[in-house]
């Protein structure tokens, strides 16, 4: 403090001496050399005055100095040190007074501040306390439901991380496991369940979601799982949809079914024993007869020996008929590996699963939707995929048409393809190679898939077409509803632990909703052109979800589009997608009515939104699909938080604020950009005094951007 004290009166001095020899040689200058030397002649007389003054000057300055640095600077100082431990260390710390009248006042100002700021910090303290209370009955209200229900419970999220489980499923995983794997929370259930299982089942739901009439209803998937150790369990996986209804996790429900199964091994072993012993028993019986008949001149001794070998042989055979009886009885298992799913549903499921670059798949349009199956859908689609890729790989086959109809009790599932036909040898080779399918089923054919879900298998052959055909002959199933638990927004109950399954909390006054509070859908399009109105159409969406303030990755939507025309060079230049690379992608009919449910509820945000929104808006009349959501423009938001920068381009606000550029001039890339932009933007726009929707979408109507049309 002292160094710096006389380095500023020293500087001071020293600027004050150099401002007072820069006037006396201008003065000097303007005289006569006469009027020169006599000037110079009576300060060198006074050298002694101008000295004891140079002194006064320095000893008036330090005075002046070590006076504001009393009243003002030290204080100031002090006062600051004082704000630092009120804020960040002890509430009840006050500054004290000190320095001038302006410093104390201020002082006092900032110890009214800091009681204000200690009382509504006890009232958010009492409330957390309060809410953490609330908290903790329900999730004991919570613990104590999940432990008296009778099923294993699990609830994961989409990534498959372990949310809630109940002790029977602690039972069920753990208790007989040797592996040693354990389950908690935080934990990946892929390390209980073969993950393509789940994903398997995720599909189901997923598909069924979006086929299904009533997006309300959520459906339910069924498979069974086998365990470490060689348990069986039966999973039943319900959905869990987040405030925008979008898939945000899963509920399984096990069932141990290892006795099922057991008692079912019990059963056919009981009837192999029963075949071997009839075909035996009879096998007696016929050997007796064609002696009796080839030697029908025998003696009556003879002929009452042989009898008596038919009549015991025919006795031994109704006594294992009536024990096979009486052990079939004792089973009461049913098809435990089944499922019941819609016939479209399986259709749909085997085309995404077998369709690859080098073969094409296409389908009837012909099936009934309320055709029903009863199947094992994922035995039954690694099957068939392994089937599609043996006629791909070794008959050269490009497309496969698939079709299913019902007749009086069976479905026909027809793989047709042109070509010539496949041997006999091959394709009982085909049918008995192991699938290689998982821990699950290790040695699973493709024949015995087909025995186990209770159907049978016939290979055609059309000479006159050259097309061949392998059908299925599938059971039957009444249809199943789907599992009806309506979404209230109103009055579903919140998991405070599961930040995922939060509610958004808009409510009708959107505009009064502070910024903080509201959900986004940050989106982008890349496009075949710049030009909307002359044709120009959207080849690539991108979006993603902006709740409570994060950035929720994995909740994106990423598509290609396959647009009417052709892409221009310079397009391509900057997006790199290509003609090619958009062949088999779907339409933007069918895109847009997903990306509309993805976006429901929520703010639409882009960068240069203007533009994006003019491609959506020219697809209104085609697809009947509007957008009315309030939209916020991350491009006209930077103008108002920096108006005196020059460019607002995405990378450059990038740049300003710090965020890594990943992925750019992809939809989806764009997307995570401009999302990060904006979370980073929200703190800025609140120190402009700008909180709310309306105050944001108000002041950035007043931007020069703002008045771009496209």
């Amino acid at each position: 403090m002292k160094a710096r004290f006389w380095l500023v009166l020293a500087l001071l001095y020293a600027v004050l001496l150099g401002i007072f020899c820069l006037a006396f040689l201008i003065l000097a200058s303007s005289l006569e050399p006469a009027q020169q030397l006599l000037l110079t002649e009576m300060l060198g007389s006074r050298i002694q005055i101008l000295m004891v003054l140079a002194l006064l000057l320095l000893l008036g300055l330090g005075a002046g100095l070590k006076a504001l640095q009393a009243h003002y600077v030290r204080p100031l100082e002090l006062l600051s040190e004082d704000v630092v431990i009120m804020l960040s260390t002890n509430p009840e710390h006050r500054a004290a007074s000190r320095g001038a009248a302006e410093v104390r006042v201020l002082a006092g100002k900032i110890n009214t501040l800091a009681t204000t700021f200690q009382e509504l910090q006890r009232d958010v303290q009492a409330k957390i306390a309060q809410a953490n209370r609330a908290l903790l009955e329900e999730k004991n209200r919570l613990a104590a439901l999940m432990s008296e229900l009778a099923q294993s419970v699990l609830v994961c999220n989409i990534e498959g991380r372990i949310l809630l489980y109940n002790t029977h499923a602690t039972e069920l995983l753990e208790a007989h496991d040797a592996t040693g794997t354990t389950i908690g929370l935080g934990r990946s259930i892929f390390g209980v369940i073969e993950r393509d299982l789940i994903v398997h089942a995720l599909e189901q739901i997923q598909h069924q979601r979006q086929q299904g009439a009533d997006p309300s209803a959520r459906p339910v998937s069924e498979f069974v799982a086998t365990l470490a150790n060689g348990q069986l369990v039966r999973a039943h996986m319900a959905p869990v949809l987040d405030g925008s209804n979008a898939l945000d996790g899963f509920v399984l429900t096990l069932e141990d079914i290892t006795r099922n199964v057991a008692a079912e091994s019990q059963r056919d072993a009981l009837l192999q024993s029963l075949t071997q012993d009839t075909r035996a028993t009879l096998a007696n019986i016929r050997a007796a007869l064609e002696t009796m008949q080839q030697f029908p001149d025998m003696s009556s001794q003879k002929r009452s020996q042989f009898t008596a070998i038919i009549d015991d042989e025919s006795q031994r055979l109704a006594r294992q008929i009536d024990q096979t009886e009486q052990g079939q009885a004792d089973y009461h298992g049913e098809g435990w590996q089944l499922e019941q799913m819609r016939g479209v549903d399986l259709i749909a499921l085997l085309q995404r699963r077998i369709e690859t670059p080098d073969l094409r798949i296409d389908s009837s349009n012909t099936i009934d939707p309320a055709l029903w199956l009863k199947v094992d859908s994922y035995a039954l689609t690694q099957a068939l995929a392994y089937l599609a890729q043996r006629l791909a790989t070794q008959c050269n086959v490009s497309t496969l048409h698939l079709d299913l109809q019902r007749t009086e009790r069976l479905a026909h599932l027809d793989l047709a393809w042109r070509g010539a036909p496949v041997a006999a040898e091959t394709l009982r080779l085909w049918e008995s190679t192991p699938l290689q399918m998982g821990a699950a089923n290790p040695l699973l054919t493709l024949n015995a898939v087909i025995t186990g879900q209770g159907g049978e298998a016939v290979y055609l052959f059309d000479l006159a077409r050259q097309t061949s055909c392998y059908r299925l002959l599938l059971p039957l199933a009444a249809a199943r509803a789907a599992l009806d638990i309506r979404i209230k927004k109103s009055a579903r109950p919140e998991f405070y632990d599961f930040n995922l399954f939060q509610q958004s909390g808009q409510t009708a006054e959107l505009d009064q909703q502070l910024l903080s509070q509201l959900s986004y859908t940050v989106f982008d399009t890349e496009t075949t052109g710049l030009q909307p109105a002359a044709g120009d159409e959207i080849i690539s969406l991108g979006a993603l979800h902006i709740v409570n303030g994060r950035l929720l990755s994995h909740e994106n939507l990423d598509q290609l589009i396959l647009p009417g025309r052709k892409l221009s060079a310079e397009s391509i230049a900057i997006h790199g997608i290509s003609d090619a690379m958009l062949i088999g992608q779907p339409p933007i009919e069918k895109v847009l009515p997903q990306f509309h449910r993805f976006a429901q509820d929520t703010i639409l945000v882009a960068h240069n939104a203007a533009f994006d929104m003019r491609f959506l808006q020219m697809l209104e009349a085609r697809t009947g699909i509007s957008f009315t959501q309030p939209v916020l423009d991350t491009l006209l938001l930077s103008q108002v938080i920096h108006p005196h920068q020059e460019l607002h381009s995405l990378e450059a606000i990038a740049n300003r604020l710090g965020v890594d550029i990943v992925g750019r001039h992809t939809a989806l890339g764009d997307a995570i950009v401009t999302a990060e932009v904006l979370l980073k933007m929200l703190p800025l726009l609140a120190e402009k005094g700008i909180f709310t929707l309306k105050e944001a979408r108000d002041a950035a109507q007043l931007t020069p951007y703002a008045r771009i049309h496209y």
